[in-house]
């Protein structure tokens, strides 16, 4: 099962871009086919539909196809202001927009219509960015995508990670790895 991976950061030490990598080293030896991004790595401006009309960015391109091509996800979403970062937004609401002169991407759920999203979340404080799950939630399922209903919140993130990046403790590699496994039974039932 092909697997999408990425965290709504982009600072440098971000715990959930720390997260993101941990996450997508324990789906692969899982067995699944994953891919994890950077969303830095992609020159994505903020949505403007005055720029959209002048035609969409390339890179906005790619992404469409990198979303559109795994049918599973697993978003790690860091918390500010009790809500979602702007990148995050940002990156979905590009992803989710028609390109109404390209026949391909014209339908603007094509990248988002029934893929199965498990959510991570981490932060420095006891609710680890739970907060800023419960915001993503009905934006995810405007998308029309499955949300898994197994999530978790990663708190005190600051001590949650080892040198190598790897969770430290058994309980939060249990909870992440449920996460995991639900987004992969889904995607393997509800997946044509």
């Amino acid at each position: 099962m092909k697997i999408l991976v990425f965290a709504g950061s982009t600072r440098e030490k971000s715990f959930n871009r720390q997260l993101a990598r941990a996450t997508a080293a324990m789906a692969t030896a899982s067995g699944a086919d994953v891919t994890h991004i950077e969303l830095g790595d992609f020159e994505v401006p903020m949505y403007n539909a005055d720029l959209e009309t002048r035609g969409t960015p390339p890179a906005v391109i790619r992404l469409k196809q990198i979303f559109h091509d795994h049918p599973a996800w697993i978003i790690c979403t860091p918390e500010y202001n009790a809500s979602y970062p702007a990148l995050l937004k940002n990156t979905l609401d590009w992803v989710s927009s028609p390109v109404r002169s390209d026949p391909v991407w014209s339908d603007g759920f094509k990248s988002s219509r029934g893929k199965i999203v498990g959510v991570l979340s981490a932060a420095p404080g006891a609710l680890g960015g739970l907060r800023s799950q419960s915001h993503l939630a009905p934006l995810l399922l405007n998308l029309q995508c499955w949300l898994a209903p197994v999530n978790f919140a990663l708190g005190h993130a600051g001590d949650a990670f080892d040198p190598q990046g790897a969770l430290v403790d058994e309980p939060s590699r249990s909870k992440v790895q449920a996460v995991i496994d639900q987004v992969l039974w889904a995607a393997a039932r509800l997946q044509p």
